[in-house]
């Protein structure tokens, strides 16, 4: 059995239950609280945990159920699945996961601190629940309020295997490795080491070769052996196909697209690789801050540097794609805002040869200004030869956040403060013949709501000021961006200040660093009313060997659907309809992708 919860209108499913029928597969697709067909009030997600469990233990309960769950669904279906996997449901044997994240406040709401305007105001307002905008409003701070969609603390209650599909351009690019990383290292019986991570050069839209502006080869839209095949395999063994177990141990624990130059079809780069775990060995590399705009792995020499900038919340720095929802997404050139004068800019020497990126990127700053609070946002660059200066990633730091979310502290005025940025994750070679840029300043609107520096927060704006911003990058103050390079040891890297932890001094004032690798993947720190039957909370005491005690090997509940004996197809047959409602599935995903994009269209 197939379950897929959502708030886009269960209807918009049928074509999938018609092909898995023919499969010999039951599907159930349900409207979540709130929405649709279902009775009760839109709780954005906050009551998900709870009614998921719930719907798999009724479902698991009926006669025409043989005791084999699995979930499905991307973005808001799943990030249902997220939520209802920490409440441990008897009844669930797997969950296949696209494009969502386990911790909605972090990555929906507010990233570090800076609200998603762009993404949350559109979504909400689409969904006609733009009322939960006055709770975003009214809990800014991670207070407690928003427990039941943080749920990074209960991985070790998760219980099934489960494969984690994203991009790396996606809204919930970090939410799905961080789940991967989660339920591989610290989930709980069943799901602990059998997790599976797919990432490619992708938007919220998966499996295509085009991303902002540029256009990846054909290899790009889907795994090696493709997406839908792996998809089959995968459903065929956790539905109960009469298959080996082999096929899907054959499916690599991570595959992962390396982005390159697209223009360039010699350039490294452009092709996908598999690991055995995330993150990969890699060297972080620091490129270091230094006057002129230069970026570069050597330590600074001068002292008393630093490069200023004058941020005005009436005129913020406009977002120009990444990792968006309702507007412009991907890589797009980022000249036209690097150019502004509330944007600093640095630049590496012209590469001599390739360099790749592949994990995890942070920001450390030194960071000193005039007003009690402001946002430092990072873009990391790849430049073309011909100038184009193409977004990788960008992360954003809300300086009265940067001790935690759980309470907004001002800045000391004039003096120096230590930031750390975190742009999420990505995998990208950069060609001989290009540049990285780094480029920083205090807004990317509407991507996030602009600070207005008062140190108020989201629709409780108080006094906006322009506020002074200087990062500081001499001897006493280096500035870097750290970079994960696989193709170095984690011994071969620059470290300018000799108080880092694990630090050994050098003969020419710079010191080595040994960096342990750190699971960089993980955060640091109702009823559908066209169900009619009652909820049986005695459904499933146990889910011995995988079949439910209303299940029968004998009967299939007068459904013509599977037994727990196997398909009542052949299973050749069964497969080849299978195939066909993956097919249809990959349609309903992009229709709903296009739904989420143009929440006021009807499709």
């Amino acid at each position: 059995m197939l379950v897929a919860r959502t708030p886009y209108d269960k209807a918009g499913g049928q074509g999938i239950g018609d092909g898995l029928r023919d499969a010999g597969v039951v599907t159930v697709v349900q409207d979540t609280r709130g929405r649709f067909a279902s009775q009760g009030v839109d709780c954005l997600f906050q009551c998900d945990g709870e009614d998921g469990f719930d719907t798999l233990a009724w479902v698991a309960a009926q006669p025409w159920c043989n005791g084999r769950v699995v979930t499905w669904g991307g973005s808001a279906l799943g990030i249902v699945q997220y939520m209802a996997a920490v409440h441990a449901p008897p009844a669930l044997d797997a969950m296949w996961v696209e494009v969502a994240t386990p911790t909605v406040y972090q990555h929906a709401f507010f990233q570090n601190g800076a609200f998603r305007q762009s993404m949350m105001e559109g979504w909400l307002a689409g969904q006609h629940s733009d009322f939960f905008l006055d709770t975003l409003a009214e809990h800014p701070l991670d207070d407690g309020t928003w427990d039941s969609v943080q749920t990074a603390d209960r991985y070790d209650q998760v219980i099934v295997p489960g494969v984690h599909y994203g991009g790396w351009y996606d809204i919930f690019n970090q939410g799905t490795i961080d789940a991967f990383v989660g339920y591989q290292h610290h989930g709980g019986p069943g799901a602990k080491g059998k997790q599976t991570l797919v990432m490619g050069p992708w938007t919220h839209a998966l499996n295509t070769t085009q991303a902002g502006e540029l256009t990846y080869p054909s290899n790009a839209a889907g795994v090696p052996g493709g997406t839908d095949t792996m998809l089959v395999t995968w459903l065929a063994h956790y539905l109960g196909f009469e298959l080996s177990s082999a096929a899907v141990d054959a499916i690599p624990t991570v595959q992962y697209y390396v982005m390159g130059d697209v223009k360039d079809p010699s350039a490294p780069g452009n092709t996908w690789r598999s690991a055995d775990d995330w993150p990969i060995p890699a060297a972080p590399v620091r490129m270091h801050l230094h006057p002129g705009g230069m970026l570069d792995e050597s330590c600074p020499t001068v002292n008393d540097a630093r490069t200023s900038y004058l941020y005005d919340p009436a005129f913020p720095s406009p977002t120009k794609g990444g990792a968006n929802l309702l507007i412009p997404a991907g890589p797009v050139d980022q000249t036209i805002v690097e150019n502004r004068s509330d944007v600093i800019v640095f630049s590496s020497a012209v590469l001599t040869k390739p360099m790749e990126i592949t994990g995890r990127i942070r920001a450390s700053l030194w960071v000193e200004t005039d007003a009690v609070d402001t946002d430092i946002n990072v873009r990391l660059t790849d430049v073309y030869p011909d100038g184009r200066s193409m977004l990788v990633l960008d992360g954003v730091q809300r300086l009265g956040y940067r001790n935690g979310s759980g309470s907004l502290e001002p800045v000391p005025i004039g003096q120096p403060i230590p930031v750390t940025v975190d742009l999420w994750s990505t995998s990208i070679i950069l060609a001989a013949g290009h540049k990285l840029r780094v480029s920083i300043t205090s807004s990317n609107a509407p991507r996030f709501w602009p600070n207005p520096n008062d140190g108020s927060t989201y629709r409780n704006t108080k006094s906006p000021t322009k506020a002074n911003v200087s990062i500081l990058h001499d001897q006493q103050h280096p500035s870097y961006v750290e970079l994960p390079d696989p193709n170095r040891p984690d011994t071969d890297i620059t470290v300018c200040d000799p108080h880092d932890a694990g630090a050994e001094a050098s003969t020419d004032g710079s010191v080595t660093h040994d960096a342990p690798h750190a699971e960089d993947g993980a955060i640091e720190t109702g009823v559908d009313a066209s169900v009619d039957a009652p909820l049986l909370e005695d459904a499933l005491d146990t889910k011995e060997g995988g079949s439910s005690s209303a299940a029968t090997a004998e009967g299939d509940g007068g459904c013509g659907c599977r037994t727990k004996t196997g398909s009542s197809a052949t299973p050749w047959l069964a497969l080849a309809w299978l195939f066909l409602s993956v097919v249809n599935m990959r349609k309903y995903s992009r229709k709903h992708v296009f739904r989420q994009a143009n929440p006021h269209v009807q499709s």
